[in-house]
């Protein structure tokens, strides 16, 4: 870490709303609403301080944070956040909302999971949900236009964002324009059937509604830190495909079956009031989200540093393929799972 010089706000805010003091303070560059700070306080507490952009949605971080708290109390792996002299978990002060957080132990994984990481995933994801169960219900709504948003529309999207890819100069732009010829056939030959096997009702509760590899931090196949909570309403087999089919390892590991599978199971063996049709269709709607997503696709707008643009055109390339996989496979995967994911006693 650096010394404080030269970041006098934080040191200021931290000092007059938490009562710290700081002995030493260094920038991280992630995130584009915040700016992230790690702090080393006199007392020796290693903290991750949060300064919002003066645009945020101050509501949604308090409500973030509330769940976080929520879930960290009942012994989830969720770093602790620290309350203001006025114990607000947000704090407001020099324009700006800010929170502070205990640092997790561990990092975030870069390459695809072993099967052990993503039973623990599983299991930590499972007694999450269902503690999250008892939750109200956050006033923000996770979008769901795999589920809802006309066919017409999503290749409406394929055309804007070809569009935009020619007049950012991507220099990829023949590599962009198969990725989307791609993307709307499938949109258009495979989203009516993948929509006809869904559950007619999906569960809906309070969930993180971003429990995905950047916001999971873990040591070696353990997962050490919950990150970065969204705190909306959502379909907990959406979160759950989210995790399980991770774009990283589906496209990049000839294990991603087996990590699929393992942590379903064990998602269902801390987390069995979830119906089992709506578990079976994590797969089915995990591609469904793929499909409807096109983050990725075109990076320039995000104006990101060069190490992000980079890491997200990964994203999405390996999204490209993580969507021809499951095509391909989608029978044999429910197949696999409809095997695995009954508790005991059970019969699908």
């Amino acid at each position: 870490m650096t010394d404080v010089w030269g970041d006098d706000l934080a040191v200021e805010v931290l000092a007059d709303r938490y009562g710290l003091t700081v002995e030493a303070v260094e920038k991280v560059p992630i995130g584009t609403d915040t700016i992230n700070r790690r702090v080393l306080t006199n007392g020796g507490h290693r903290l991750f301080v949060k300064e919002y952009a003066s645009s945020a949605d101050v509501s949604a971080a308090r409500s973030a944070w509330d769940m976080s708290e929520f879930c960290r109390a009942a012994d989830l792996p969720v770093p602790r956040v620290w309350p203001d002299r006025d114990g607000d978990l947000v704090a407001i002060a020099e324009g700006s909302a800010w929170a502070v957080v205990d640092e997790a132990p561990g990092r975030v994984a870069t390459g695809a999971m072993t099967v052990p990481r993503a039973e623990h995933i599983g299991m930590v994801l499972g007694k999450m949900h269902r503690v999250l169960a008892a939750y109200p219900m956050p006033e923000r709504v996770q979008e769901s236009r795999w589920l809802t948003e006309p066919v017409t529309n999503a290749v409406a999207r394929c055309d804007s964002a070809l569009s935009l890819a020619r007049l950012q100069g991507d220099d990829d732009l023949p590599q962009v324009r198969a990725q989307l010829d791609q993307r709307c056939q499938d949109l258009t030959k495979h989203v009516g059937r993948l929509r006809d096997g869904l559950p007619q009702h999906l569960v809906t509760q309070a969930l993180h509604a971003d429990f995905v590899r950047p916001n999971m931090l873990v040591l070696t196949d353990v997962v050490t830190g919950i990150i970065d909570f969204r705190s909306a309403q959502a379909i907990p087999a959406w979160e759950l495909g989210r995790a399980a089919f991770d774009p990283r390892t589906v496209a990049t590991s000839d294990q991603w079956l087996a990590c699929a599978t393992a942590m379903v199971s064990a998602y269902r063996s801390e987390n069995p009031t979830l119906p089992l049709n709506d578990v079976l269709a994590c797969g089915r709607i995990a591609l469904l989200y793929m499909l409807f997503s096109f983050y990725g696709s075109t990076t320039a707008e995000y104006d990101l540093p060069y190490e992000a643009e980079v890491d997200l055109k990964r994203h999405w390339r390996e999204r490209q393929a993580s969507i021809g996989r499951l095509l391909d496979s989608l029978d044999d995967l429910e197949d696999t799972l409809r095997t695995s994911a009954p508790l005991p006693g059970e019969h699908r």
